[in-house]
């Protein structure tokens, strides 16, 4: 039997719920499919080693959508600060969301809890239907009606199929979306460790010639470590056992943080840039992953993601009210002007951060750390930096030259 639906979203995790969530007083039909049904949330668990730093401007969309009260009532973790320097702390720059009296500089949040949390705001409608678990067994990308079939065997007919399944997106490749990346000269090893002592409410980054260095606070006594380096030196750590890479930390990492207690999890992953060529086909739109991965340095994926669903979602909504075909090439095109050059812009702004610091040259670490200086003593431009992380600037707003 064939059904049909107006849109069908491929991916429920953070973003593709999102949508769903965003859609879901529309009227149009829609169905969610997720590969993997995501663990049940345990209290007494600790803290899963992907984690996201979510702006205000995502969790505003989270409240408006009905997720972040599952979200809180899970767990998160504020943060009102974010230290960042390259040599000594002294010579960098604090941001406190109390400069532009704001109440944090975001939450670092789970993204399994995120999921969990989207997923469950989807149930306050009779619209959406999230198939979990199941996968596509096959996908034909029409001129005006796209078919899926299932691995359970279900098949379907749609107006609209989003692709928000990843950075190795079914969708894309179906829709013969090209793509660019580049692969950076570093990996990035990720642990989740329990701590003892030490600031609560803040982020730390420091900038290394080898990559950036960073700890992130999570709920309870435990904090998110994230070391860039050449991928032989993450494939060594990797290797360590829990004493050994403890002792790794301490020689390696500013004697300022909290001390790490003991290893929860540990990870590693290659650090790649993404971006597609197109984001729309007719009857096609990419989001989050699928479209963009970014380098994670500032922890800026999920929000760009989010910020996709907000443009993606206005579009479809304006053009409903509109009358219009919501799968036509003239109105996917408004989101893909909305979005594809401001994710375009952040990645460049990432680059410049990346090469800029990742290197050991004289006259850029005198200037580096000059520069740092400065914006820690000019109230203007650390109130526009503190703007940008919670999400109120953009990056090209953040780029542009002054007038």
């Amino acid at each position: 039997m064939m059904e049909h639906v107006d849109i069908f979203i491929v991916g429920g995790g953070m973003v593709g719920s999102a949508i769903a969530a965003r859609l879901g007083g529309s009227g149009l039909r829609i169905a969610v499919l997720e590969q993997s049904t995501p663990a049940a949330f345990d209290p007494a668990s600790a803290p899963d080693l992907r984690v996201s730093a979510l702006s205000p401007a995502s969790i505003t969309l989270l409240q408006d959508i009905g997720a972040w009260q599952h979200i809180r009532a899970m767990r998160t973790a504020p943060y009102q600060r974010m230290q960042v320097w390259e040599q000594k702390r002294e010579d960098g720059t604090l941001f406190d969301a109390g400069e532009i009296a704001a109440a944090n500089l975001g939450h670092i949040v789970e993204n399994r809890i995120v999921q969990l949390g989207c997923t469950a705001a989807l149930a306050q409608y009779g619209n959406i239907e999230l198939i979990c678990p199941d996968e596509i067994s096959q996908l034909h990308i029409g001129a005006g009606i796209s078919q899926l079939t299932l691995k359970s065997g279900r098949n379907f007919t749609t107006r609209l199929v989003i692709g928000a399944d990843g950075a190795r997106s079914r969708v894309r490749e179906a829709a013969a979306i090209g793509l660019n990346s580049h692969e950076y000269p570093m990996h990035a090893f990720v642990a989740t460790v329990g701590i003892q002592g030490g600031e609560r409410d803040i982020t730390w980054q420091r900038f290394t010639p080898q990559g950036p260095q960073s700890l992130l606070p999570l709920p309870g006594d435990y904090a998110s470590l994230v070391w860039y380096h050449s991928a032989a030196k993450v494939g060594q750590l990797m290797k360590l056992d829990d004493n050994a890479l403890i002792a790794a930390f301490r020689a390696e990492f500013p004697d300022v943080l909290p001390d790490i207690s003991h290893i929860v999890c540990r990870g590693s992953f290659p650090l790649i840039r993404r971006h597609a060529q197109a984001y729309v086909r007719h009857g096609v739109a990419l989001a989050g992953d699928a479209a963009h991965t970014i380098h994670p340095l500032a922890g800026q994926g999920v929000n760009l993601g989010f910020q996709d669903v907000v443009a993606l979602c206005d579009v479809l909504l304006a053009a409903q009210q509109q009358g219009e075909e919501i799968g036509s090439l003239a109105v996917l095109q408004r989101y893909q002007r909305r979005r594809q050059l401001a994710n375009h812009a952040m990645q460049r702004l990432m680059d410049l951060f990346c090469y800029g610091f990742s290197n050991d040259i004289g006259p850029l670490r005198i200037a580096r750390n000059l520069g740092l200086k400065l914006a820690n003593r000019s109230g203007p431009l650390k109130k526009e930096v503190i703007r940008y992380a919670l999400g109120l600037q953009t990056p090209e707003q953040l780029l542009a030259p002054p007038l």
